[in-house]
């Protein structure tokens, strides 16, 4: 069996997505999400000029090998865009491996480590008073875990939040669009929020919050300290990630639990972290960190230093991303929690997939390799749209982390 074609698909069914599909010269296939959120084109230029034609004649079962030749072969390494490129790659080769062996890829890694996945869904609203509403539509739902965002007073736009009551989307236009930060405001207003939850939740809810890279280290102690009442589950991406010494700082100072990764990578981004139990989750993703190949290396790295998983699940990633993150969460010792914001109607009827959602977990299904494909004549509906994250500025038009 060898590899005869490397197709990339991309398709708007909302939003944009790019699909890998691989097809050997029988006939098999396996596909692999090659979505970067903003910069789809230049994965797909990527996947179509230089990846594609490498593959073409080489044998699919030597998925480590194959890793290898991308990553150490292309000589310029790592960057979002070619591991974005090497992860879709991987894990579509896992999927025709699965379909090969007549197994679901979760057998092939070893098989399940519990029942399901436990997920977390995201809670946004503009005010305080309208949090405990959006929080109690997910609880119904079966979640255990909820992310919360709320709006700022003082402040047109908050990250997380919804202007318009539908899902949050902020890929919102082709050219970015702008937004106003304030950190004063942002750090007198966030423990409020958390305190009114608590108080009509209790304390069995796990709560988790997004500060989404805007603080200092010392901002950020500042923080995680404010909301140790209400003991979250994570305070996600503090600080930017560039500097890891900071959050030698931040720990100091607060017994919040921190999770970093969504824009990691390599194993290279968090290695210091991990080795000096500087952070407790990891979110990387299986569509942006090489696959599951060497998302499972950094999760082994992770499981030695008591750091758990907590996979970037948005729909900025494809149904393809989130069911080889489930297969992956389903077999490691080390699992913590999988983040969930369900697809569209479209994007669910463009990618047919055997994951399901019940009572707070969810579970990939038993389908031979992913269990999830791409409808291509239906993707062919929906054409690519340019659409862009926003940026931020402060108050007085300096421009911050988004």
């Amino acid at each position: 069996m060898r590899i005869a074609e490397a197709r990339v698909i991309v398709t708007c069914p909302g939003r944009n997505f790019v699909t890998l599909k691989i097809v050997t010269d029988d006939g098999v296939t396996g596909v692999g999400d090659a979505t970067l959120n903003g910069r789809e084109l230049a994965v797909t230029a990527y996947l179509r000029e230089h990846v594609g034609p490498a593959l073409i004649g080489r044998d699919p079962a030597r998925i480590e090998d194959t890793w290898q030749y991308l990553y150490r072969g292309a000589y310029w390494r790592r960057g979002p865009v070619t591991m974005t490129a090497i992860a879709a790659v991987d894990t579509a080769l896992w999927d025709l491996k699965g379909k090969v062996a007549g197994l679901p890829v979760y057998q092939l890694l070893g098989g399940r480590s519990r029942d399901g996945v436990t997920v977390y869904g995201h809670a946004n609203a503009a005010t305080v008073d309208e949090v405990p509403a959006a929080v109690a539509v997910l609880v119904a739902d079966g979640y255990r875990a909820v992310r919360v965002q709320c709006g700022i007073p003082g402040l047109a736009k908050t990250y997380g939040v919804s202007t318009t009551g539908d899902r949050y989307e902020p890929a919102d236009a082709a050219v970015p669009s702008e937004e106003s930060w304030s950190t004063e405001r942002y750090l007198a207003h966030v423990p409020a929020v958390f305190a009114r939850v608590r108080a009509e939740f209790g304390p069995g809810l796990r709560l988790l919050h997004d500060v989404h890279h805007r603080l200092t280290p010392i901002e950020a102690a500042r923080l995680g300290r404010s909301l140790e009442p209400y003991a979250l589950t994570w305070m996600e991406d503090p600080v930017p990630a560039e500097l890891q010494d900071g959050f030698r700082l931040i720990r100091a100072h607060t017994t919040t639990p921190i999770a970093v990764g969504e824009v990691f990578n390599s194993i290279w981004d968090c290695e210091q972290l991990l080795r000096e139990q500087l952070i407790d989750y990891l979110r990387c993703s299986v569509g942006h960190a090489g696959g599951i190949t060497h998302l499972r290396r950094i999760f082994d790295l992770a499981a030695l230093y008591h750091v758990r998983s907590g996979s970037h699940g948005a729909t900025d990633l494809s149904p393809v991303c989130l069911a080889a993150a489930l297969h992956l969460d389903l077999s490691i010792p080390n699992f913590g929690l999988q983040e969930h914001m369900p697809h569209t109607a479209e994007t669910d009827r463009v990618f047919p997939h055997a994951y399901r959602f019940s009572a707070g977990l969810m579970h990939p299904g038993d389908e031979p390799g992913l269990g999830v494909d791409i409808d291509e004549e239906l993707a062919a509906r929906y054409p690519y749209r340019p659409a862009s994250l926003p940026v931020n500025r402060l108050e007085d038009g300096t421009l911050h982390s988004w």
